[in-house]
């Protein structure tokens, strides 16, 4: 349809306000919640996953693509709550004990949102014991860690060695990132993945749970 395809250019395109304007015209056009989250609005964030990637774009337009998307899910989550569409995904996010950067986590937490999960999202300089109570009272399929400063790094070890002492980790998927992030670190720690940037840690994601 041509309106999905102009929502998805409007996602591609930065188009904060013209992108809410599309969705409302989608929803009076009769298309369904997830037909214009899953063709119009995901397929926008593909392209600018994958333009990112080729640095053809940067975080700047990244933030302001995440932006436009939250400002579509204004106008489609009532929608989508009245017919019942599930979430794709149930997430718990937040930025490690001992440091207060959040660029990048909201970021993140935009994309998935966007993309159709449930996020609930901790903020920054969250201790372990947080985390843990979270995905305890919560049960997550995904858990995120971020962090900026190469010393707080550790504190994704100590999360994810107090979700095995809880018996907390079956069944949870832990991606981490972050400026001093590598696929080693993440091994090291045991978490399940690394994410060099949002886009490629919402298709890690999606993979792992069959999406």
């Amino acid at each position: 349809m041509d309106i999905l395809r102009d929502i998805e250019a409007a996602i591609t395109n930065r188009d904060m306000e013209g992108v809410k304007v599309l969705t409302q015209k989608g929803l009076d056009a009769n298309i369904p919640p997830e037909e214009i989250l899953n063709k119009g609005l995901i397929k926008g964030l593909e392209v600018i996953g994958n333009l990112f990637e080729r640095q053809e774009i940067f975080v700047p337009e990244l933030l302001m693509a995440g932006i436009a998307m939250s400002n579509a899910l204004v106008i489609l989550r009532p929608a989508m709550e009245r017919s019942d569409v599930p979430p794709v995904g149930k997430m718990v996010i937040g930025t490690v004990e001992g440091d207060v950067h959040d660029i990048g986590k909201n970021i993140v937490s935009m994309m998935f949102t966007g993309s159709g999960f449930q996020v609930i999202d901790l903020g920054i300089d969250v201790p372990a014991a947080k985390f843990v109570d979270t995905v305890e009272k919560e049960r997550p399929e995904i858990l995120a860690l971020s962090c900026l400063y190469t010393p707080t790094r550790l504190a994704m070890k100590d999360v994810i060695g107090l979700l095995e002492a809880k018996g907390l980790r079956n069944g949870l998927k832990i991606i981490i990132g972050g400026a001093p992030i590598d696929q080693n670190f993440a091994d090291m720690v045991g978490a399940d993945g690394y994410a060099p940037d949002p886009p490629s840690g919402v298709k890690k994601v999606m993979n792992w749970l069959g999406r």
